[in-house]
């Protein structure tokens, strides 16, 4: 496994220094926004010389990109922003390639018309799944053109809110552009915490040989359990390293729901318990 970060974790008015920031704490994997070139994390437009910019930057200082977000609303109620998003989702993937990106994030979404990742009623109907899978029939045309894989993560606030729902999507959608991001923080909802062990272990029963990225953050709480920096909650990280080990995941696990204050604890922490794991670079 490689031990990753967010890279808008580090706020920096130029891309250059957050790729320094990231550096000077010992990593040599993000996960990319484009927000960190000034951009909108979705443009509407892409340059080839800001492309050039990400490229270089990243070589210059061996750093890998894990992922970059295409984050948008996939079941938005209204329609004409999700036809936007795949539009938008377009751009990005076209240049993926040429800025060394195989992997874009994506967000199942909410029928919440503000905030994609805040629980709504109706995540749960028959019309929000009708329009998860077309927005995605839509975006997995958009990755077998652009050769990228699209990467859905299980969260409670979502519509695909658990492990077994990404796994009907998987299974509906038979693609091998699309594939899974775990965060062991995300998948317990209200009442579930108590079974931790359980629900992890189910987790990667129905997911594990379509993980390309794990998350690494906390939780205090189950349901809408937001961001806690990895080792300040109630997360069981060596179950969940043991599980990834024991399905032999190794790629990025990557550190994000933390400030800066908090990254080279995070870090350390994060190291001690991947030391367990033969093969952990760090």
């Amino acid at each position: 496994m490689h031990l990753g970060i967010f890279a808008k974790t580090f706020s920096r008015g130029t891309l250059t220094e957050t790729l320094d920031a990231v550096v000077n704490h010992g990593l040599n994997w993000v996960q990319f926004n484009m927000v960190c070139v000034g951009l909108d994390s979705m443009p509407d437009e892409i340059d080839s010389s800001v492309v050039h910019y990400i490229k270089t930057q990243m070589e210059s200082r061996d750093i890998n990109i894990a992922a970059v977000s295409g984050t948008f609303n996939m079941i938005d109620p209204d329609e004409k922003k999700r036809t936007d998003g795949l539009r938008r989702l377009r751009e990005l993937a076209g240049n993926c390639r040429d800025f060394g990106v195989e992997v874009i994030t994506l967000c199942t979404g909410s029928r919440d018309p503000v905030d994609k990742w805040r629980w709504h009623p109706d995540n749960d109907s028959k019309a929000a799944w009708k329009d998860l899978v077309h927005s995605m029939e839509v975006a997995l045309c958009i990755a077998d053109e652009y050769d990228v894989v699209l990467a859905i993560e299980p969260e409670v606030t979502n519509v695909i809110s658990s492990p077994i729902k990404a796994r009907q999507l998987l299974d509906e959608m038979k693609s091998s552009y699309l594939k899974v991001v775990i965060d062991g923080s995300n998948i317990f909802s209200s009442g579930a915490l108590e079974r931790m062990h359980e629900v992890l272990d189910k987790a990667f029963e129905y997911i594990h040989d379509d993980i390309v990225i794990a998350h690494a953050k906390d939780l205090t709480r189950d349901g809408e359990a937001g961001n806690v920096a990895a080792g300040q909650g109630l997360l069981d990280y060596d179950h969940y390293i043991e599980l990834l080990i024991r399905y032999g995941f190794d790629g990025p696990i990557i550190l994000h729901g933390l400030e800066e204050s908090q990254v080279t604890e995070s870090i350390a922490f994060m190291r001690d318990k991947l030391d367990i794991s033969a093969g952990f670079d760090m």
